[in-house]
């Protein structure tokens, strides 16, 4: 639980495919699945799980776990981890079942044309084998087939699909845990994206903070879509991912109100984090803005305040990386107000 919040807090997806794979392998070698199957996460934690939907086969056994991601509003919430176990020819084997995508791009964590199972939770995958193994005496010689049902879906909602990952869900997780509106998932984003362009070979890579911005970005340079970096509120995350993984050229584009901000110096853009001083944008117009409601009431008063906010923006961001940069800023309607070259 948040305490500062009262948040409650879920499981990744890879918790939950450990939990299943714990479960089916079990049902495998023992011949009975148990209802609850007890995992420990990377940091010590031993949640426990109800497991659900089991299916055997002559020479294999299924099982599934509800991924709960608590009071996080994350899209696979609600959805079913299955994994599948058979007998591999050696070692550990990970497959995509339905629902599961395959990398086929570099630049991430796991190779191309690998399932996009990431290393965290093969890794908790592994050792449960390995108990599993020295248990009941057996080789840990086992095939894990990971699926969600509807995951080919639910993955048009994510990055995936941008990020090279084809068919389906990521089976992600560092910890095991999901904690409520974490900053961390999106920032890493930011990150698999940055490192993706780079495998690529891109030389130039845009950051936005929202969907009507990006379009006019990308609509602008006439960039790939894995050119877009999906920013949002973290201008701070993505500029300092890019100043020890450098890409020769980056445009930035967002509302005047966000990008106000950012030209004002601030790194996180959320409203509830930072704040347009009108005093400084009055300063910048030369004329009393600080009965402005808005950045873009203010712009409405002096047009070519936009501008300096995208000057002074571009600015701020060549104070943390070394990089040709240009700024977009847009209003409402997803007309160009300004573009500071």
């Amino acid at each position: 639980m948040d305490e500062a919040l009262n948040l409650r807090r879920g499981w990744t997806t890879g918790a939950c495919a450990t939990a299943a794979c714990k479960a089916a392998l079990t049902g495998l070698w023992s011949g009975a699945v148990p209802d609850r199957v007890t995992i420990r996460l990377p940091k010590g934690e031993t949640p426990t799980f109800d497991v659900v939907g089991v299916v055997r086969g002559d020479d294999w056994v299924e099982a599934g776990i509800i991924k709960d991601a608590g009071d996080d509003p994350d899209v696979t919430h609600g959805a079913e981890v299955r994994v599948r176990v058979s007998a591999s020819g050696g070692g550990v084997v990970f497959r995509a079942g339905d629902g599961v995508g395959q990398v086929t791009k570099p630049g991430l964590p796991i190779p191309v044309g690998e399932p996009a199972i990431n290393p965290v939770p093969r890794a908790m995958m592994d050792e449960v084998v390995a108990e599993l193994a020295s248990d009941f005496g057996r080789a840990p010689d086992v095939t894990v087939t990971v699926s969600v049902p509807g995951g080919r879906a639910l993955a048009a909602k994510t990055w995936n699909p941008r990020l090279g990952i084809k068919g389906g869900l990521s089976i992600l997780g560092t910890t095991g845990i999901v904690r409520p509106f974490s900053c961390a998932a999106w920032i890493a984003s930011i990150h698999r994206g940055i490192d993706v362009a780079r495998a690529d070979g891109l030389t130039h890579v845009a950051g936005c903070t929202g969907a009507t911005s990006e379009r006019v970005v990308q609509a602008l340079h006439g960039l790939p879509d894995h050119a877009m970096l999906d920013m949002g509120d973290f201008a701070g995350g993505m500029l300092k991912y890019l100043r020890r993984h450098p890409i020769e050229r980056v445009t930035i584009g967002g509302g005047i109100g966000k990008l106000s901000k950012l030209a004002q110096g601030a790194m996180d853009l959320h409203s509830g984090r930072s704040q347009v001083d009108f005093a400084v944008l009055s300063d910048w117009a030369g004329q009393d803005l600080t009965g402005c409601n808005t950045a873009l009431e203010a712009v409405g008063r002096v047009p070519d305040l936009a501008r300096r906010v995208a000057e002074e923006a571009r600015r701020q961001a060549g104070t943390l990386i070394e990089a040709r940069i240009d700024v977009v800023v847009i209003d409402r309607a997803g007309a160009v107000l300004a573009h500071a070259r």
